[in-house]
């Protein structure tokens, strides 16, 4: 992904000046045919209150074939959704091919998929690298991103149909752009086994530090806390600390009540967590109503045993092994 940065600076909301912490992202597309992402600049780089304009609307950035352009800084409250997502997400659009027009709502008229597929495959990756850069630096996951669609849903953004009016042209939609992502935050040929992000972790009671030679672990984020895991690779590799592969920890969830907050963004040792709920364990059923089975092969009180355990099953064969705390 090729990444442009040149700030509306004349734009009014970026002269407001108002900052957001980033606790989403909002996938739109421009429903304007043909226009790419540096054309915007001149567009929209206008003042309202100076009458240059006769719009008041920014967004984060704009994608297309050939990368991406920011527009905005990433943690400025943007003019994208027209509800109280603006408070909340970044918002990017991904500008759409020439050659079509629209018709009524959000119609396109003359659309042609095989002709534009180059090109929609092009943008989706573009699209995808710029979610996960996003998601790593805001300690988001994929969970964390919807389009304009789906804010209308949640009540959070206008009545707009992107991009759910598009994508399914190319036999794609937002359940698959958010597994691409997620797909991309994990892509290593040598993952961490057993942990992926989006996991509920604990930190083991008998862990000191976050890995050898690491800070000491504070009491806290033993006692009160889950984790959820907000990466497990680096710029395509594991992060190995100390000798020891390592993974990032994200929000807290308050074990009693289940309220997340900000986490303490530190890598950790993987060895020294334990999953208590995979991702996947919070992924609803697919179509079709696909059932799996789960053998228990015991329940513990004390945690060492559970440990010891698992480590006999995993090398039994069954490296996907994990425990759960009820």
């Amino acid at each position: 992904m090729k990444l442009n940065t040149r700030f509306m600076t004349r734009n009014d909301c970026f002269t407001a000046g108002k900052k957001i912490i980033p606790r989403g992202i909002m996938v739109h597309s421009t429903a304007t045919p043909g226009v790419m992402a540096a054309d915007w600049f001149s567009r929209w780089n206008k003042s309202y209150k100076a009458g240059e304009t006769s719009r008041q609307v920014a967004v984060h950035a704009f994608v297309d074939d050939q990368g991406v352009w920011q527009y905005l800084p990433w943690n400025h409250r943007g003019w994208h959704c027209g509800g109280t997502g603006n408070n909340t997400h970044i918002g990017f659009e991904i500008c759409e091919p020439s050659g079509f027009s629209y018709g009524k709502g959000s119609t396109m008229v003359g659309y042609n998929v095989s002709k534009n597929e180059a090109y929609f495959r092009k943008a989706w990756q573009n699209a995808v690298e710029l979610c996960v850069m996003l998601c790593q630096q805001y300690d988001l996951t994929e969970k964390d991103i919807i389009c304009h669609s789906e804010g209308a849903e949640k009540g959070i953004a206008s009545n707009h149909g992107d991009v759910m009016h598009w994508f399914p042209k190319h036999g794609e939609n937002m359940d698959s752009f958010r597994a691409a992502v997620r797909a991309a935050l994990n892509k290593s040929p040598d993952l961490p086994t057993g942990i992926q992000v989006g996991d509920l972790v604990e930190v083991k009671a008998s862990a000191n530090s976050y890995y050898p030679g690491g800070a000491t672990i504070p009491t806290w984020v033993k006692t009160d806390s889950y984790h959820e895991v907000s990466q497990v690779v680096s710029n395509g590799k594991p992060v190995v600390k100390g000798g020891k592969t390592c993974v990032l920890l994200g929000k807290k969830v308050n074990k009693k009540t289940g309220v997340k907050s900000a986490g303490i963004m530190s890598w950790i040792d993987k060895d020294a967590l334990i999953i208590i709920k995979g991702f996947a364990q919070g992924v609803a059923k697919p179509s079709g109503a696909q059932k799996y089975y789960r053998v228990q092969v015991g329940a513990f009180a004390d945690q060492d045993n559970a440990e010891a355990l698992l480590k006999k099953v995993k090398s039994a064969g069954f490296p996907d092994a994990f425990i759960r705390y009820q």
